[in-house]
């Protein structure tokens, strides 16, 4: 075994410590090994003390492991540091470390060292596979007297042979020698992003990779045969910070430790506790007077910083910095933002247009005019009186701005405008899987899914123990349907059981919104029965917007407990099922008021007379006479806007704060509040107290909610994606500060896409044309102007629309318990009222029956829905046909660099066939030459 594999150092401490050496001999310690000799040296070296290297000072950190330690005296401390070097030299020697007698605990010898069986039993998990590590030929260095209380730190290093193995194991694509020069747009076009380049210069950050490259290195997957092919000048640098700690990762992954009943890897050590943490360092620090030049520092001024919020993100630094997965979420978060731009800037015109307009809308105009003096009936039993028609003049106005001709348009817009989003994602994502080298991912991606997780194994290993030993074979046994059955009966119950949940809470906010709008409908104050209804609509909407918020966090714990239940097999089958039912529940619980009150509300009612009641005594709730369209804006733009400012920004600002203070307030003893505040952590001691990487399903699931608030009912709201728009100006930013200043440094996953996210994309995409066309169809009033102007009215305008949308109500025909207590509360005697619905008057001979032109409106209802839906859909499709998905410029280069490798290696083999016939014509042929002599001899003869 290479003798510089393994040095376990401890850092230099200040206090004195007192080491009997003669002690040290008798247990057979040898006082010139150069390793314990430089573990009770003290080390004095910059780059050590940052915490980033060996003592050495020479080897990198790429990975830490933590766990949990207990001290018990300083005694306990030189004693372990001794031991543990004891235990380095056996291993550096190339033998098994001496095992315990028989019944002597493996820690037994010194008092002060006796730990609990649970404590001894991770402690050996430990060893075992640490000392696997070093069979796979990583290096270790432990450090146990840090300024952390009871946390240990295992620093590793993979040396050149192991980096080499990993990343040809990998298939990792690496830059060669050959470069080539990147042809771009020729001729106007040329000119064209010439002077657009020009014109953005200063929206791009302060970096070197913003400039654009003429030339680019051929890739190749690396192999350790043809390393020839690779700059290997500098091989420090070869592999960035990123790399390898990645190729480290995987080999956490392979490793196993086996002296447990089952094979455990290293997620199920953390999992058991053995492993507090795992993770790769950060670069070094963000800010402060010793903070050196590194791309974490660069990231944190250049992308994390607010300041920078009008510039492009530095997409390549971040790939390198944090892996593809997490460069290509941002980049389709910079996309997705830079598309709501015109999306914006339309919106606001819709609404510009409504305001303008609202003046000469003829329906507002009639509703608002006293002089017609159109008596309605009362809103709620009893307790409610009849009210007249221009007190509603308010809403009537108000819904104009988002009922209006306008509107249809930007629906439409909105369908095209998603096909144009998803359009230009594919092309840029194709754009960086060229400029990032992961255009052949899929079989490598193919082989590395396929790895287990360490649940499933622990399954399958059960399910074999309980098997007969004659039919045993652990190799080839898996989890069925069959064993995954109640697991699956468990999801489907509680997915039922969560959206039925939805369902109750939303039925108990209409309850809320009937009995309140009763109760302040009795009160004396006039002011408090004139504003009844805005004040119901609001109270109800954050209602619904408080139980959003505490639901989302329940539903996130609920999906990811039945996906733990349904043990999938790899990595990549969890996060899928994990995401689909977050958002099946999310959404759920996101949309279901705004669809009841787009779709439902007011149409479960009844007519005057014949209400439909809620337990014998709550009639159901109506829309206001201009319709539930200004009502599901109201509850549309504060859950929205809640969601956005509360969950999305303060959540994300506020928790991760309050974790890393909690746990940093943990960690702190009596004996550590004066001397040791003032002292600088180590590197890994700092990235110890940052909060752990989740994933990004977070992250996507935020967006994806706000991309369904966009698009799904953007009809009834068209400054949903400007507030969308400056929500992610600042969630970008807010992000990028959290990766780099918040959170632990995430292990870089390859990825050449978005993965199941793009599926969701665009399934929202199609189910928003057909919300959008039955919100135009049965929420607004745009079908019954239009029917009404081109089949009911006298001179083909508005005048009149009001009055025939109002069916009449004889005040006689009311239930008993149900007429109004003050029926003279106008002041006059009613004797007819009117309510809003297509209803035969109650002198004909059907009387309140639906009428004629209910059907004909429903008709045309129908119809719009049908052909909407068509027309759109079609014409998203023509967006998607027209649009190639990969752009001409990079199809091209993808085959030149396809050319190029082949001309490549056809050089090589040439050059190889060369110096083998070069071989053969310098090495000696006697047998050869003989038979041509005494051939030659025997024809001169």
């Amino acid at each position: 075994m290479n003798n510089e594999r393994y040095h376990s150092v401890p850092i230099k401490e200040k206090q004195t410590n007192i080491v009997s050496f003669k002690a040290m001999e008798d247990v057979g310690y040898d006082l010139q090994d150069p390793i314990l000799l430089k573990s009770l040296a003290p080390e004095e070296n910059t780059q050590c003390r940052r915490g980033l290297y060996f003592q050495d000072g020479k080897r990198r950190v790429d990975y830490i492991l933590t766990y949990h330690i207990k001290k018990s005296g300083s005694s306990r401390r030189h004693a372990s540091r001794l031991r543990d070097n004891a235990f380095t030299r056996t291993l550096r020697r190339g033998r098994a470390p001496p095992a315990p007698a028989a019944g002597q605990d493996a820690e037994a010898g010194s008092p002060d060292l006796s730990m609990d069986h649970h404590d001894d039993d991770k402690c050996l998990r430990r060893e075992e596979f640490e000392r696997n590590l070093l069979e796979m030929g990583l290096e270790l260095e432990r450090d146990e007297e840090t300024k952390t209380p009871g946390v240990g730190f295992v620093k590793i290093h993979a040396p050149w042979s192991v980096l080499c193995r990993e990343a040809e194991f990998m298939k990792l694509k690496m830059p060669t020698k050959k470069v080539y020069e990147v042809k771009h747009s020729s001729g106007v076009m040329e000119k064209i992003n010439a002077f657009i380049s020009k014109l953005t210069d200063p929206l791009h950050p302060n970096l070197d990779e913003n400039r654009t490259q003429k030339v680019k290195h051929l890739s190749y997957p690396f192999s350790r045969e043809k390393q020839h092919l690779f700059d290997l000048s500098d091989k420090d640098s070869f592999f960035d910070s990123k790399t390898r700690s990645s190729l480290v990762c995987e080999v956490l992954k392979r490793t196993k430790c086996t002296k447990a009943k089952f094979s455990m890897g290293i997620t199920s050590l953390l999992g058991s506790g053995v492993y507090l943490a795992a993770y790769p360092l950060h670069d070094g620090d963000v800010n402060g007077e010793n903070a050196e030049p590194n791309d974490r520092k660069l990231l944190y001024e250049e992308w994390a910083s607010y300041s920078v919020f009008y510039k492009y993100q530095p997409i390549g630094l971040v790939r390198k910095y944090f892996g593809e997965k997490i460069g290509l979420y941002f980049a389709w978060l910079g996309v997705y933002t830079q598309m709501l731009i015109p999306a914006s800037l339309v919106g606001v015109i819709v609404f510009l247009y409504g305001c303008v307009t609202v003046d000469d809308d003829i329906p507002s105009m009639e509703i608002c005019d006293q002089r017609k003096n159109i008596t309605m009936c009362p809103l709620c039993d009893r307790v409610c009186s009849y009210w007249n028609l221009s007190t509603a003049c308010g809403t009537a106005r108000a819904s104009h701005l988002f009922d209006n001709p306008a509107t249809v348009f930007f629906s439409i817009f909105m369908a095209l405008w998603a096909a144009f989003f998803m359009e230009h994602w594919k092309r840029r994502q194709m754009r960086l899987n060229y400029e990032w080298d992961l255009t052949g991912f899929e079989d490598e991606e193919e082989a590395l899914k396929d790895h287990p997780r360490a649940e499933y194994e622990f399954r399958v290993m059960q399910k074999s123990l309980k098997k007969d030993h004659r039919s045993q074979k652990p190799e080839k046994e898996k989890l069925t349907c069959r064993d995954r059955f109640p697991a699956y009966m468990t999801n489907l119950i509680m997915m039922l059981l969560m959206i039925g949940v939805t369902f109750a809470i939303v039925f108990g906010v209409i309850l809320y919104r009937i009995s309140t709008k009763a109760a302040l409908a009795m009160s004396s104050n006039p002011m408090t029965r004139s504003n009844v209804r805005l004040t119901v609509k609001t109270t109800a909407a954050i209602i619904n917007l408080v139980v959003i918020l505490i639901l989302d966090e329940v539903y996130g714990a609920v999906a990811r407990w039945l996906t733990v239940l349904e043990v999938p097999k790899t990595d990549k089958s969890f996060e899928e099922r994990l995401i689909f039912k977050t958002f099946i529940l999310k959404f759920v619980n996101a949309f279901t008021p705004i669809i009841y009150i787009a779709f439902f509300r007011g149409r479960l009612g009844g007519r005057p007379g014949s209400y439909l009641y809620v337990f014998e005594s709550y009639r159901m709730e109506e829309c206001a006479h201009g319709g539930c369209l200004m009502e599901l804006c109201i509850q549309l733009s504060i859950t929205m806007l809640g969601k956005q400012l509360i969950q999305n920004n303060l959540f994300e600002i506020g928790v991760p704060k309050l974790k890393k203070l909690i746990r940093y307030i943990k960690s702190k003893r009596a004996t550590f509040q004066e001397e040791e505040y003032e002292k600088k952590l180590q590197r890994y001691e700092t990235d110890h107290f940052l909060e752990p990487f989740v994933g990004l399903t977070p992250e996507y699931m935020e967006m994806i909610i706000q991309f369904g608030f966009v698009t799904l009912f953007v009809a009834s709201f068209p400054l949903a994606p400007l507030f969308a728009l400056l929500n992610n100006i600042i969630e970008i930013r807010l992000d990028a500060k959290k990766f780099v200043a918040e959170l632990r440094r995430p292990d870089a996953a390859r990825g050449k896409d978005i993965g199941i996210w793009y599926n969701i994309l665009r399934g929202v995409a199609k189910v928003a044309v057909i919300v959008n066309a039955f919100v135009i169809s049965f929420t607004s009033d745009f079908i019954p102007r239009l029917v009404y102007q081109y089949m009911y009215s006298p001179d083909g305008s508005m005048h009149g629309f009001v009055n025939h949308t109002l069916s009449y109500f004889n005040v006689s025909h009311f239930q008993n318990g149900t007429a109004p207590l003050e029926p003279y509360h106008l002041g006059f005697h009613v004797d007819m009222c009117r309510y809003k619905d297509y209803r035969e008057p109650p002198w004909s001979l059907t009387p309140y029956e639906i009428s004629k032109e209910f059907w004909a409106v429903l008709a045309a209802r129908l119809a719009f829905v049908i052909v909407f839906q068509n027309v759109v859909m079609l014409m998203s499709d023509v967006v998607d046909w027209i649009i190639p998905d990969i752009p001409k410029d990079i199809s091209l280069q993808i085959h030149k660099e396809k050319i190029l490798m082949m001309d490549l290696f056809m050089k090589e083999e040439q050059g190889k066939t060369r110096t083998e016939d070069g071989r053969k014509e310098m090495s000696p042929s006697p047998p050869m030459r003989s038979r041509s002599a005494s051939h030659t001899a025997c024809k001169n003869y």
